[in-house]
């Protein structure tokens, strides 16, 4: 990028330089020609202004030359007097041919650029001429003697100086260029700094020594340093949601394996046992299909169609009913009528069966299900909370945050895994809502308390 970015410079630089030094050579030309010009337009004003005639109409020139070069011979500096019949030249026109004038209006100007003339030494060269008609007053009225008189110096000088100016000119834009061209590569290289950083972190990141892109880079690339840390977070929480999958499937699977077993145990009639045969596969079928389609996910659905909530949680309390039918528990439900969950119907089922499942393995003969609109907000459907309860001994505030780690039993005593909880707050957090465990006020047990925000 350095390398494209100073290739570009460099050439938009040296098409600045020549087009600066072309635009300056002109103005330069342009100047020096206007200046001759005026000179050969002084020189000409001067012999009219000087100049006399003799009573038979010769021009007879000033006794002191206008300029020295016009007595020498081939100076390059030459002087007509074009009249009608005859004409005039100077001293140093003897010997070059000059190109032929023609006579002028009254007052008219002509000027010629690089009019071939033939030098002194015969070779060919090229020569300004200024052209002036003027009108000489005899005193008699009505009488006058028109002429012309032409200037004429040849492009030797010019180009001299043309040369030297143009020699000095390239020099020091040449200078110049390099200079800019340096400063140039000194400025990229400062500028581009910053993502040569950012480049040199996330090499150190792709080999484990940086766990995240720093924060200490320009406003320009915050951006983009966002954008890789949430794509590595991603990536992190992608390997951990795979790592946990298998886990999470055992653990789901945990329930309908207990109810098959607890029911092969009991003596019930083989259509009976077949029908919960079938039900259970059915529900391990959906379990699997759920976690795979879960781990798959990176987050949940915005829109996601309105789900029933009692359908599901009667399904659940039936299976748990029959694996603690030796405790006799007995769940209650609150339900608030049109209150539905938004969301995949397996995470519905994930985060009422292990609350549900947890509360039923605690409670010593009640549970309560309670669900109820949550937080309102304008323009969007309200939030929910989800509460399970039940009469057990309840967790201690110390404890709080120790079972809600995955892999981790509240009592070691008690069989389990460890990552039912955990798996609930996996999911709840996905919604962006919050998992509390709290003291159940009306049974005297837990209370977990799920909260979901508006419009998801």
């Amino acid at each position: 990028m350095q390398a494209r970015q100073l290739l570009a410079a460099s050439l938009g630089l040296l098409a600045f330089l020549a087009l600066a030094g072309y635009a300056l050579d002109r103005a330069f030309l342009d100047t020096a020609e206007s200046n001759l010009y005026q000179r050969l337009k002084s020189y000409a004003l001067a012999y009219t202004g000087k100049g006399e005639f003799a009573r038979n109409g010769e021009f007879i020139p000033p006794y002191d030359a206008v300029d020295p070069r016009f007595d020498m011979p081939g100076s390059g500096l030459y002087a007509e007097v074009v009249l009608d019949g005859s004409h005039w030249d100077s001293a140093s026109a003897v010997g070059p041919e000059l190109p032929p004038g023609a006579m002028l209006r009254a007052g008219e100007e002509r000027f010629d650029r690089k009019l071939p003339v033939t030098e002194l030494d015969g070779s060919i060269g090229e020569v300004y001429r200024y052209g002036y008609g003027v009108i000489h007053e005899t005193g008699v009225e009505g009488e006058g003697i028109p002429y012309t008189i032409y200037i004429l110096e040849n492009t030797t000088q010019l180009r001299r100086q043309v040369a030297v100016f143009r020699e000095a000119l390239w020099r020091y834009l040449g200078g110049a260029g390099l200079i800019l061209l340096l400063l140039q590569g000194l400025i990229l290289r400062w500028s581009l700094r910053p993502l040569k950083r950012v480049v040199d972190e996330l090499k150190r990141v792709q080999r484990g020594l940086l766990s995240r892109m720093s924060g200490r880079h320009p406003r320009e690339l915050e951006p983009l340093t966002e954008s890789i840390n949430a794509f590595i977070e991603s990536e992190r929480e992608n390997l951990e949601r795979q790592r946990n999958t298998m886990a999470d499937l055992a653990h789901s699977l945990k329930t309908p394996l207990a109810v098959l077993r607890a029911r092969s145990a009991e003596h019930v009639p083989a259509d009976e046992l077949r029908e919960e045969v079938d039900l259970q596969v059915r529900r391990m079928s959906d379990l699997v299909s759920y976690q795979l389609g879960r781990a798959a996910r990176s987050g949940h659905m915005l829109f996601a169609a309105p789900v029933e909530i009692e359908p599901y949680a009667d399904q659940i309390v039936r299976s748990l009913e029959k694996i603690y039918a030796a405790k006799g528990v007995l769940c209650e439900f609150e339900l608030d009528p049109g209150i539905a969950f938004h969301g995949e119907p397996g995470d519905l089922q994930e985060v009422l069966g292990n609350l549900l499942e947890n509360a039923f393995k605690w409670a010593k003969s009640r549970v309560l299900l309670t669900v109820k609109a949550g937080e309102a907000a304008a323009n969007r459907r309200p939030g929910l909370l989800l509460a399970v309860d039940d009469d057990g001994p309840g967790i201690p505030e110390d404890k709080i945050e120790r079972v809600l780690q995955r892999g981790v039993r509240g009592d070691e005593r008690v069989q389990g895994h460890g990552i039912g909880l955990a798996t609930v707050q996996d999911v709840v957090r996905s919604y962006r809502g919050t998992l509390d465990v709290l003291r159940s006020e009306e049974l005297g047990g837990a209370r977990f308390e799920v909260r979901l925000p508006p419009g998801l």
